[in-house]
């Protein structure tokens, strides 16, 4: 009776943190701790399993455990039977690295224990993914059977994962289409003067003038926050396109294993997770422009099948057979050196031909500072109507604040400095110094001061400041290295690495996934 309470209670509360319908990062952060109390877990591992793929993605991680689980398992034809085989039976088995089984060989457990629990989680479409229970201590028979109960809360948590991050793809595409309908009808002009026309972005304005009215693929490249989008809306208004939809995709944002289903569509039940038919971004910017934003962090694979459809205009959905003609002119944008990235075999040199077309470069802030007061005043205006109702106009002395500092958010820094002086001012007037201080980043090396060189033409490549930024995950990499032998691989608790950096100790793990950054040699190394 006392073991059966055991059980219920676990359960019960397993149940509770399952059902809020969290990200299943946080989710698995929630429920770790509920586990360790009732069973000797040193964490969890959470994987979805793709069937029609072939493929195990790690989706979450909780706990201390010694090694890092690989991201993706691509499975051969043995081990997905092995796989899906295991849900015929839904329970936990033990899962001991095991050269002779196809499948836990293809998991690669042995770095993560000598001992752990390998439990099948379902969904109403079928088998959703796995999760494995690590060992503290080896699980003993009645520990083993308590865990069985984990089974249907996990794969409740699991399933409101993908509920999630499904819902809000299908609003972000509904409001995509509402802005193209609105458009359509008249009811709203995206067309705008570009501040800085007449300025420092006339060499720009005048390529956009050459290139607007051609079917041509444009490529735009320039630093962060530089206004990429605001030249790419100039090109569709000017074009005969812009009756038709102006998408943007921020090819940054999309998550690996899901660029072909954003990018191309799916239909209803091709993988885990699709509860629904979807078209892509392709087939909602038919007839229109598709702004492929940051296009320099698209996976190869997905480069592939992206030159496909710039070579021939088709494309097939997810899980379709159906070749879909679309009509979509595209307009690429990156912060990135993609002559760099070609020469390291990280984009195709066959895509960049086909993207830059045309290309133009787009100049910072700082290598324009006769647009400033421009910025400044349209900025002022804007955010002074929204905040007081009337105009702000910036002063002669905050106009000389604002050429002297050096912009490295170029455009959009300025925009949140003007914002933000406005609330300082409380909406009657700019605090501009105030605000550039209150936005001083002092953990960071000081800005760089204004370049003094003459700007690149208006078609040349991207400078130097875009070549430095490709180095800011080596340096986050090489920080949080630091960070992890002083803690000797220690994530949680208060001497971990996550309480040092100041940082969820979730964030830091997906932090560390996405630099491929295995803590577990910290610790191996420790002992």
């Amino acid at each position: 009776m006392e073991e059966r309470n055991r059980r219920l209670e676990l359960e019960l509360a397993v149940w509770r943190e399952a059902c809020r319908h969290l990200d299943i990062e946080e989710s698995l952060g929630r429920i770790e701790p509920v586990i360790a109390r009732a069973l000797p877990i040193a964490g969890l591992v959470m994987r979805r399993l793709d069937v029609a793929r072939a493929r195990i993605d790690t989706v979450a991680v909780a706990g201390e455990l010694p090694g890092a689980p690989p991201a993706l398992v691509e499975l051969s034809a043995t081990a997905l039977e092995h796989a899906t085989a295991l849900f015929d039976e839904p329970r936990f088995r033990p899962a001991r690295f095991d050269r002779s089984s196809p499948l836990l060989a293809s998991l690669e457990l042995g770095g993560l224990a000598p001992d752990a629990l390998l439990g099948p989680l379902r969904d109403e479409h079928g088998p959703a993914g796995f999760v494995l229970l690590v060992a503290a201590k080896t699980f003993d028979a009645a520990e083993i059977a308590r865990a069985h109960a984990l089974l249907d809360p996990l794969g409740v948590a699991l399933t409101n994962d993908a509920r999630l991050h499904e819902l809000a793809r299908l609003r972000e595409a509904a409001e995509a289409e509402n802005r193209a309908l609105l458009t359509r009808l008249g009811r709203q002009s995206i067309l705008e003067t570009v501040v800085g026309e007449r300025g420092g972005l006339r060499q720009v304005m005048e390529r956009v003038a050459q290139v607007a009215d051609t079917d041509v693929p444009v490529l735009i490249l320039g630093e962060t926050g530089s206004g990429k989008e605001v030249i790419a809306r100039a090109i569709h208004e000017r074009s005969k396109r812009r009756h038709g939809p102006m998408v943007r995709v921020n090819c940054g944002a999309i998550p690996a294993d899901l660029v072909d289903s954003e990018l191309f569509g799916h239909e209803k039940g091709s993988f885990t997770g699709a509860i629904a038919t979807r078209k892509g971004w392709f087939e909602r910017a038919d007839g229109g422009t598709l702004l492929l934003d940051e296009v320099g962090e698209l996976p190869l694979a997905a480069q592939v099948r992206l030159l496909r459809i710039l070579q021939e205009g088709t494309l097939e959905r997810v899980g379709g057979g159906r070749t879909i003609h679309v009509d979509v002119r595209i307009v690429a944008a990156t912060h990135r050196d993609l002559h760099k990235m070609v020469d390291d075999g990280l984009f195709r040199e066959d895509l960049w031909y086909r993207l830059s077309v045309f290309p133009m470069r787009l100049p910072s802030l700082r290598e324009r500072p006769e647009d400033i007061p421009k910025l400044a005043t349209h900025f002022a205006a804007k955010v002074g109507e929204r905040l007081g109702g009337t105009p702000l106009v910036p002063t002669a002395s905050d106009l000389e604040l604002l050429r002297a500092y050096p912009w490295p958010g170029n455009v959009r820094e300025l925009a949140a400095v003007i914002e933000r002086a406005a609330i300082l001012g409380h909406a009657k007037k700019l605090e501009v110094s105030a605000a550039i201080g209150a936005g001083a980043r002092p953990q960071l090396p000081s800005t760089p001061p204004p370049r003094t060189s003459d700007p690149p033409s208006a078609n040349s490549g991207v400078g130097a400041s875009a070549t430095d930024s490709l180095l800011l995950d080596e340096i986050i990499k090489h920080h949080l290295e630091r960070v992890l032998a002083q803690t000797n691989g220690r994530i949680e608790g208060p001497r971990g690495a996550a309480a040092l950096l100041g940082i969820n100790p979730h964030t830091l793990r997906a932090r560390m996934r996405k630099l491929r950054l295995d803590w577990g040699r910290f610790r191996r190394a420790s002992s």
